[in-house]
């Protein structure tokens, strides 16, 4: 499997599944051309936080065949999980300080932040599919507040196929 991750410049999740969507587009004509390769996946990752569109932005994805993995309330909440087992609601804010001093870092993560996060990265995979299970079992949507899809995404870089959820 090819991977290729593409840097956004775009914050908003419609716009980042409009570009996805249109740069799978772009290269299955480019395929039926062979002038190129279209990939196997395109992933859009993005949060919560307060989008406008979000519910757009998903069923756009759905419609173009991107993937998606969210994070809710923000993408921190997938670091956050290395660490500490979340299940009741948290605030972005609230996320985004714990995980900068477990870290010791910002967004950009230092060697020493990868490391430390790979080393436990089993543990937050597994802390990820419970969330899941959780708001399916007591009624709350798959992606309520504390949850996370970046697991998703990075089994299938991992392993190079779909994780068995």
């Amino acid at each position: 499997m090819t991977l290729k991750v593409a840097d956004c410049q775009y914050s908003s999740p419609l716009q980042i599944v409009q570009l996805a969507a249109s740069r799978k587009l772009q290269d299955e004509r480019d395929a039926r051309k062979n002038r190129g390769a279209a990939y196997d996946e395109y992933w859009a990752v993005f949060d919560v936080d307060s989008h406008p569109n979000l519910d757009e932005a998903i069923q756009l994805a759905e419609r173009s065949g991107v993937l998606v993995a969210l994070s809710n309330p923000c993408f921190e909440v997938w670091l956050h999980l290395h660490f500490n087992d979340q299940t009741a609601y948290i605030d972005r804010a609230d996320v985004q300080r714990r995980t900068r001093e477990q870290l010791g870092c910002g967004k950009r993560l230092t060697d020493s932040a990868l490391s430390a996060l790979e080393s436990v990265y089993l543990t937050a995979r597994e802390r990820a599919k419970k969330l899941a299970e959780k708001h399916v079992h007591d009624g709350s949507p798959r992606n309520a507040n504390p949850s996370s899809d970046v697991w998703i995404l990075t089994e299938r870089a991992r392993l190079g196929r779909v994780p068995d959820e």
